[in-house]
């Protein structure tokens, strides 16, 4: 596997590998993968086999906050789950945290989402305490907007 920045050769197969992702994961569009490309490439990796984008992951630092990253998509190949591309894509976010200074990188999680969870909690993410839980998940109200619950994780770096 290899792992790249995210770059405008790779955004049509980075949109569909979220398309892959529905119910939970929506694909953004072209332009807005276009300039994810050109803002964010150092927080978008993206995992590479055989020439296929089998992972990637979406971040941004925070502009009120720049100890923060926001991590807003992940996505695995469903051929390539349980092989490492998450964990391989979210160490490269930490790496660059770390060059950063971060202390925080966070992202957000449909209440029941429980691969998610488990995901999340496995790569050293913890749930954010919320208003109320779904199914063992703490689930902070309106955190996206009304109407719109989310679990949220967190990782604190040193």
């Amino acid at each position: 596997m290899r792992i790249t920045a995210l770059n405008n050769d790779l955004t049509d197969d980075v949109l569909r590998l979220m398309d892959l992702g529905a119910p939970y994961v929506k694909a953004r569009t072209p332009s807005d993968y276009w300039l994810y490309a050109k803002l964010f490439a150092s927080t978008c990796p993206v995992a590479v086999v055989d020439n296929m984008v089998v992972g990637a992951l979406i971040a941004m630092r925070s502009q009120d906050d720049p100890s923060e990253i926001y991590i807003q998509d992940v996505m695995t190949h469903p051929e390539y789950r349980r092989r490492g591309v998450a964990a391989a894509l979210i160490s490269v976010v930490q790496t660059r945290a770390q060059q950063w200074e971060c202390r925080r990188i966070y992202l957000t999680s449909e209440p029941e989402n429980l691969a998610a969870y488990r995901t999340w909690r496995s790569l050293g993410f913890a749930n954010v305490a919320g208003e109320y839980t779904v199914k063992g998940v703490q689930v902070i109200k309106d955190f996206k907007g009304p109407g719109k619950d989310r679990a949220v994780f967190d990782m604190t770096l040193p």
